[in-house]
């Protein structure tokens, strides 16, 4: 398949994909508030900068994009124009992702990766997200 755009609009096209506040992050972040849980967004103090981090709970939730992060769904295949590129860049992203959940799993971080194609799926989403974060207050007293 070759690609219908000029090199320039394409350029232009792949210029404006954001790094961050993606609409299925977006999504997942605003059903986490609407449950009532609170978190902290990109947390640079992390490994891999998590899209939406529970310090207290030690806890992070990625977002990912299938393509970006190659899931094994439909929307995660590689383009077949230009596949030296595509190749090299999409194995240092999976790399990259693998690298780290090892370090934040050292550090004993929880981590729950939602992709972009189970985002559409509110009900099922919102079960994973309680089942992984638990209560929406943490008890504050020792007992």
């Amino acid at each position: 398949m070759t690609d219908n755009l000029s090199p320039e609009r394409r350029s232009q096209n792949m210029a404006r994909i954001r790094r961050g506040d993606t609409l299925p992050e977006m999504t997942v972040r605003r059903l986490l508030h609407r449950l009532g849980y609170r978190y902290v967004v990109h947390y640079r103090g992390l490994p891999g900068s998590p899209d939406v981090a529970f310090p207290r709970r030690r806890k992070v939730i990625f977002v990912h994009g299938c393509f970006w992060h190659q899931h094994a769904c439909r929307r995660g295949t590689r383009p077949t124009s230009n596949r030296d590129f595509w190749n090299r860049k999409l194995d240092r992203n999976v790399v990259r992702d693998q690298q780290n959940r090892y370090q934040l799993e050292q550090d004993d971080w929880s981590i729950l990766i939602i992709w972009e194609c189970e985002v559409e799926d509110t009900d099922r989403l919102t079960q994973r997200l309680i089942e992984f974060l638990g209560a929406t207050r943490l008890s504050t007293r020792s007992t």
